[in-house]
C-alpha cells in the first residue's frame, strides 16, 4: 500500500502536472504573472489569519510561503494554491492562548504526520462520498465566507469602527474600479492577468493622486528574512510522562486541524479539477498537504491547507501548471525579504476588489435554478451546508451535509421494500422481495409476512433484493423464529454471492451439500435460528 502510494506520488511530479497542459513559453509567462497576482492577494489574507490565530504576521506569511511551495511542487492538482487559512487558524486560537506558540508549532507537525498517514492509506478516497448538493453548499458557503472576510478591510485602521462618509465612498469607488478592470480587461486583451492589472491600476491611481486609503502596511509590517529551522520547544521527549502530557494537549487540535485541512483541500481539488477537466490526485494531495505542514511546523509557521479563493484567482488568471504555484510562493518570499516597502503601499481596496470578483465567480448562481428542479431534500442540503459553513466551519458543514444526505437516502430505500407473493403447485407460498434489506427497511420487511395464516412452507426469494447488514440478519432470524414457533418451515432462495457469504458467516444457513450462489442452481436454504438471539 505504501509503495503504491509513493509510486503514484512520484509519477505525477512533472512541472506541467498533466499531459493536457504543456509548459510552453506563453503558458510560462501566464503562470508567472498569475503567480504574482496570487502572491499579492496572499499577503493581507495571511496577515489577517495570523491575527485570528493570535500569532505574529510573519508566522502566517511563512506558512503561506512554505505550504504554497511544497503543495505546488508535490500536490495532486497543478494550479491549486495552499497557504495559511481561516479554517485552520480558528482551530488553533485557544491552543495558542492557553499554551503558547511553541505548542502550535508542535501541533502543526503532528497535523502534517496525520495527513501523510491519510495519504499513505488512501483515506482521501472517502471524499467521493460527498454528494453534489453538499459540494454546491460548500462552494456557496465559502463564497459568502470570503465576502464577509473582506468587510474587515472597510474598518478604520487600528480601530473596530467601520468607515463612514467620504472615506467609505472613496474605498468603494476604488473597489469598483478594480472590479471593472478585472471584468472588462479580458474582453480587450489577455496579455496580463486581469486581477493583476486591476491591482496595479488601482495602486497607480492611489499613489499618483496621493489618495489617503488603508494600505497593506496599515495591517502590519511584513519585512522579514528567510524562515529558519526551529524544533518546537515543548517538553515532549524528556520522559514518557511528559510525552503523554504533551500529546494529550496537542493531539485533539492536530486531529481536528488535519481533518479540516484535508476536507477543504480535497473539496478545492475537486472544484479546480472540474474547471480544468482533470481527475485523481487525491492521495497525492494528502501527502503534499501533510509534508507541507510538517515542514511548516519545523520552520516556525502556523501551517494551512488549500485556499479556494486564491486557487480561483490562479485558475481564472490562466495559471495551469505547477509553475504558477511555485511562482506565487517565491514572489511572496521576495515580498517579505526585499519588496516589503512596495507591497505595503498597495491599497487594500484593490485586493478587496479582486476578492469580490472571486466571490462572484465562485458562488454557484445556478444553484437557485437547480433547487427548483431537484428533490426537496437535495435543495435543503444545499441551503443547510451553505448556512452551516457561514455560521460554523467547513468541516462541520460537510459532515452535517453528508449525514443528512445519507439519512435521506436510507429513508428512501427503506420505503421501497415490498414483496410480490404467489403459491407453488406444491402449496408453498413464495415472497419475492423487492428492494434492499438493511437497518432502515428491516421493520417493513417483517410487516410483509403473515406467519399465522401462511402455509407450512414459505420461501423468501431474494433475486431482486440484497441482505446488507446485521439488522437484516436479525430480521431474517426473527422471521424464521416466528414461523418455527408455529411449526412451519421457511427457506431462502436466490441469494447473491455477497448475501450468501454474509449469511454463511453469521451461521444462519444450514447447507448439507455444495451449493451454487450464482443463480445457476436455485438452491433453497434453511435458516438456523438462535444465532444472534434476535439482537438481544
Amino acid at each position: 500500500m505504501i509503495q503504491s502510494a509513493l509510486a503514484s506520488f512520484a509519477k505525477n511530479l512533472s512541472i506541467s502536472g498533466t499531459t493536457s497542459t504543456k509548459l510552453t513559453p506563453t503558458q510560462a509567462k501566464t503562470d508567472v504573472l498569475s503567480g504574482l497576482t496570487v502572491a499579492l492577494a496572499l499577503v493581507p489574507e495571511a496577515v489577517a489569519f495570523s491575527f485570528v490565530a493570535q500569532v505574529h504576521p510573519l508566522v502566517g506569511l511563512y506558512a503561506a510561503f512554505i505550504m504554497g511551495l511544497v503543495t505546488a511542487v508535490f500536490g495532486g492538482r497543478p494550479g491549486m494554491i495552499s497557504g495559511a487559512t481561516g479554517a485552520i487558524a480558528v482551530v488553533f486560537v485557544s491552543l495558542v492562548i492557553e499554551h503558547g506558540v511553541e505548542y502550535l508549532f508542535a501541533t502543526v507537525v503532528l497535523m502534517g504526520i496525520l495527513q501523510i498517514l491519510a495519504g499513505i492509506f488512501r483515506l482521501g478516497k472517502f471524499i467521493r462520498l460527498v454528494p453534489h448538493p453538499v459540494m454546491l453548499g460548500f462552494v456557496n458557503g465559502l463564497a459568502i465566507v470570503i465576502f464577509l472576510a473582506q468587510l474587515t478591510q472597510f474598518k478604520v485602521p487600528g480601530t473596530d469602527s467601520f468607515m463612514t462618509g467620504m472615506p467609505l465612498v472613496i474605498m468603494l469607488a476604488l473597489v469598483a474600479l478594480t472590479m471593472a478592470v478585472v471584468y472588462f480587461l479580458p474582453k480587450v486583451t489577455n496579455i496580463i492577468p486581469a486581477p493583476l492589472a486591476g491591482i496595479l491600476i488601482t495602486a497607480v491611481v492611489v499613489i499618483a493622486f496621493g489618495i489617503n486609503v488603508p494600505r497593506v502596511g496599515d495591517m502590519a509590517q511584513i519585512k522579514g528574512g528567510l524562515p529558519t529551522f526551529h524544533i518546537p520547544a515543548v517538553p515532549m521527549f524528556e520522559s514518557m510522562e511528559s510525552f503523554l502530557s504533551t500529546m494529550h494537549i496537542i493531539f485533539p487540535y492536530a486531529l481536528i486541524a488535519a481533518a479540516v485541512g484535508l476536507i477543504e483541500s480535497l473539496l478545492t481539488l475537486n472544484l479546480v479539477g472540474e474547471i480544468k477537466g482533470e481527475r485523481g490526485g487525491v492521495s497525492q494531495e494528502c501527502l503534499a498537504q501533510g509534508a507541507g505542514n510538517v515542514i511548516s511546523g519545523f520552520f516556525g509557521s502556523m501551517g494551512g491547507c488549500a485556499m479556494i479563493g486564491q486557487s480561483m484567482i490562479n485558475v481564472k488568471s490562466g495559471g495551469r501548471t505547477r509553475l504558477a504555484g511555485i511562482a506565487a510562493a517565491l514572489f511572496l518570499l521576495a515580498f517579505i525579504m526585499v519588496a516589503s516597502p512596495l507591497i505595503e503601499q498597495i491599497p487594500l481596496a484593490a485586493l478587496v476588489g479582486v476578492m469580490f470578483m472571486v466571490v462572484i465567480g465562485t458562488f454557484a448562481w445556478n444553484s437557485f435554478n437547480v433547487m427548483r428542479k431537484v428533490p426537496r431534500v437535495d435543495a435543503f442540503v444545499i441551503v443547510l451546508v451553505t448556512v452551516v459553513t457561514v455560521l460554523e466551519d467547513l468541516a462541520i458543514a460537510v459532515v452535517v451535509g453528508v449525514i443528512v444526505s445519507a439519512l435521506a437516502y436510507a429513508w428512501q430505500n427503506a420505503s421501497r421494500i415490498h414483496a410480490k407473493t404467489y403459491e407453488t403447485p406444491e402449496g408453498a407460498k413464495v415472497y419475492q422481495i423487492q428492494g434492499p434489506l438493511f437497518f432502515g427497511s428491516a421493520e417493513g420487511f417483517l410487516e410483509m409476512f403473515d406467519p399465522a395464516n401462511d402455509p407450512s412452507m414459505v420461501i423468501v426469494d431474494f433475486a431482486d433484493s440484497r441482505v446488507a447488514d446485521q439488522s437484516a440478519l436479525n430480521a431474517i432470524e426473527s422471521l424464521a423464529a416466528k414461523y418455527e414457533a408455529r411449526g412451519k418451515e421457511i427457506q431462502l432462495r436466490h441469494l447473491s454471492r455477497d448475501c450468501h457469504r454474509l449469511l454463511s458467516k453469521a451461521g444462519h444457513l444450514m447447507v448439507d451439500s455444495d451449493d451454487d450462489p450464482d443463480y445457476q442452481v436455485a438452491t433453497d436454504y434453511v435458516v438456523r435460528t438462535g444465532v444472534l438471539g434476535s439482537g438481544h
